[in-house]
């Protein structure tokens, strides 16, 4: 037997599942939905600094205006 007549044999006796789009749709969606969630985790971090506006200003009149005290080997 060539190799043709193998190709030919194999692509008959094949199974036809159906559509693979269709099949696979499933790894998408499930991705979309990830990236939906850690879109909102991201999001809910948004102006956190802003929450605690009165800690902040606190910090910055007790520790002086440098901000975060670089150089001091903490």
């Amino acid at each position: 037997m060539n190799l043709v007549a193998q190709i030919a044999m194999a692509a008959a006796e094949t199974e036809h599942h159906g559509n693979v789009a269709l099949e696979t749709l499933i790894f998408g969606l499930i991705a979309a939905a990830l990236f939906a969630v850690l879109g909102l985790v991201t999001f809910s971090y948004r102006h956190v600094a802003n929450r605690h506006s009165a800690k902040a200003e606190a910090w910055a009149q007790k520790h002086g205006a440098d901000g975060h005290g670089a150089g001091h080997g903490h």
